[in-house]
């Protein structure tokens, strides 16, 4: 019983210290894409953070759309930062909140799904771990009181959220939320516009796809930068692009990080090399290690 007090008084006491760091602070910045994933707004991971903030009363913006005493002074915002630490079978995400310099000052619990479905998994995971800042009464001590920001959210993203009284306390009726301006009043400074259409949200890789060039003696390296999602199959899994078309199948074998591999044209294997999955077969002479990008 002793024990339990302490460990109960030592988590109060951490609660009350972070609730009282997050009032120091005038805004929570939501990164368009975050450091985990290859798209933006991936699994429609950035409007649901910045969703579920904003209902609890943090004062959330994008990180391309900065308020102008944000944009001058950056340690005026927290930004927000999401942990993927998902296996096969389990989506598991962490939201870290960091300050100007990078140290985090809050880190939320682990939530887990597993769901199938990855844009449903990281709903369910991303909102399990919100669930630390529920007891947070947020409210911001460093100065005025936070001005009227104009924020968008991605439209066809509330649109698609499960709970439609959320989406439409997101759209409220009559108003087009694709593009919405508003005049600031006279003697102060205009209110930033934020633009999140899809067609300002295409990503392009700009990094340099290295030579196949290589002696018949030293494997080819080949560079794959699309993202195949694996679906499970009576023995094995089927790899699928995002048209989606299947692009090769992988067969289980008695080593559950390497599987035999057979697509349209080849035929290999896929392993698990320092956390990189490999997919290595012949052409001609040449052995080709080709780098694949796999979401299990």
């Amino acid at each position: 019983m002793k024990t339990l007090l302490i460990v109960l008084t030592v988590s109060f006491s951490n609660f009350l210290s972070a609730q009282t760091d997050l009032n120091n602070y005038k805004y929570f910045v939501v990164p368009k894409r975050f450091e985990a994933f290859r798209k933006t707004n991936q699994y429609q991971t950035s409007t649901l953070i910045k969703y579920l903030l904003s209902e609890k009363g943090f004062n959330a913006v994008y990180d391309d759309a900065l308020p102008l005493d944000l944009a001058s002074d950056r340690c005026l915002g927290v930004w927000v930062d999401l942990l993927d630490d998902s296996s096969m079978f389990t989506t598991k995400t962490t939201l870290q909140l960091k300050d100007c310099n990078g140290l985090a000052i809050f880190e939320t619990q682990q939530g887990k799904s597993k769901i199938k479905e990855y844009k449903s998994a990281y709903n369910e995971a991303i909102g399990e771990a919100m669930q630390s800042l529920d007891g947070v009464e947020y409210k911001y001590t460093g100065g005025q009181p936070p001005k009227e920001t104009l924020t968008l959210n991605f439209k066809n993203d509330v649109r698609n959220l499960k709970n439609k009284e959320i989406a439409e306390r997101m759209e409220p009726k009559g108003i087009n939320t694709d593009k919405v301006q508003r005049k600031a009043p006279k003697n102060q400074n205009p209110m930033v516009v934020q633009e999140a259409t899809t067609e300002n949200q295409s990503y392009k890789s700009l990094e340099p796809v290295p030579s196949n060039i290589g002696s018949k003696n030293e494997p080819q390296v080949a560079e794959n930068g699309e993202i195949w999602y694996a679906q499970e199959i009576a023995n094995g899994y089927q790899l699928v692009d995002n048209t989606p078309k299947v692009r090769m199948k992988l067969f289980k074998s008695s080593n559950e990080n390497m599987f035999m591999a057979q697509s349209d044209e080849k035929s290999g294997m896929v392993y698990q090399k320092e956390g990189q999955w490999i997919f290595e077969y012949y052409e001609g002479e040449n052995l080709v290690q080709e780098p694949l990008n796999i979401k299990f």
